[in-house]
């Protein structure tokens, strides 16, 4: 895997492990509850096992935002696109840019469509993927054709 240059501000950088930065992401309640729906933080296991997974089952990158590791974005194999930015760089319009990538990237692989699940109150991420072309197909679920 390359690194992908979205925009001047936003490159996509391959997953490494990275616990000093990527482990304070998810040890926020906030985005815990907004990623898994859980109301604790991560420990180091869940963290690997969580990026493990993602890096062998798609394509799994760090949002690098003006020179921060600000957060990640994967594209599995099941065509299913997650997006997790850390709380202090939400509302710059970073995930709807790398889920634009993400797009493009599922346009390269050849994939018909794309997908998400967004947690019902989860309403920042809803709006985001309805503003990029996501119809919403069940309670959480959410699916773009290509």
């Amino acid at each position: 895997m390359d690194i992908r240059i979205v925009d001047p501000d936003i490159r996509l950088i391959p997953y490494y492990r990275n616990n000093e930065v990527s482990l304070p992401w998810y040890q926020d309640l906030d985005v815990c509850k907004q990623v898994d729906n859980i109301d604790h933080a991560y420990d180091v296991e869940t963290l690997h096992n969580m990026y493990d997974y993602l890096s062998t089952h798609g394509n799994c990158y760090y949002i690098e935002y003006r020179g921060t590791l600000v957060g990640d974005v994967s594209l599995r194999e099941n065509k299913e696109v997650s997006i997790v930015i850390s709380k202090e760089y939400q509302n710059r319009h970073i995930g709807r840019r790398c889920a634009m990538d993400m797009l493009k990237l599922a346009k390269e692989k050849g994939y018909d469509k794309v997908v998400a699940t967004i947690y019902s109150f989860n309403e920042q991420s809803k709006r985001m993927l309805l503003a990029i072309g996501f119809e919403q197909t069940g309670e959480e679920d959410y699916e773009l054709k290509l």
